[in-house]
């Protein structure tokens, strides 16, 4: 009987083992949560940003697509490679 709980205890379904390793995919699992839920806190602030006005929009303009208004000068800088 001893024999069967010692095998169940190290080897069988629920076994240390497979605890540690139900473990680890949580940590894991968790991990990834905590990033995804950083991320959408940053794309909730963007989508607010957004709604509440034309100065985020003018700066993803400015930044993705290379807008430049009225009277402005643009001036780009070539670094060299080395």
């Amino acid at each position: 009987m001893i024999s069967l709980l010692q095998y169940r205890l190290w080897y069988g379904d629920g076994s240390i083992q497979q605890n540690r390793d139900y473990q680890q995919q949580l940590e894991s699992l968790q991990q990834q949560l905590n990033n995804k839920r950083q991320r959408n806190k940053l794309l909730e602030a963007e989508v607010l940003d957004l709604r509440k006005g034309k100065e985020a929009i003018e700066e993803i303009a400015r930044h993705d697509l290379g807008l430049i208004k009225k009277e402005e000068t643009f001036f780009q800088v070539i670094e060299p490679s080395l």
